[in-house]
């Protein structure tokens, strides 16, 4: 898997939601703003602190965790 280094994890960042270098920004809102249809340059007009990789890092992230596969924990 490439690297994702700009997806960070925080409790106490958007209730530990996957977010852009620990800002307020969730991968998910970036994903949804390309599924309506947003272009890259459009989200860096709207948010002027993301950068062109970020967008990139969001999606790669977001194709990664639909490979995933959550399996219910099960007492031994």
């Amino acid at each position: 898997m490439k690297s994702i280094e700009r997806i960070t994890f925080d409790p106490n960042v958007m209730g530990g939601k996957p977010c852009i270098r620990g800002m307020r920004v969730t991968a998910g809102m970036i994903v949804g703003l390309i599924a309506s249809d947003k272009k890259r340059d459009d989200i860096l007009a709207l948010y002027p602190y993301l950068e062109d990789a970020d967008i990139t890092q969001a999606l790669t992230y977001a194709a990664w965790r639909t490979e995933e596969i959550d399996l219910p924990m099960v007492p031994a």
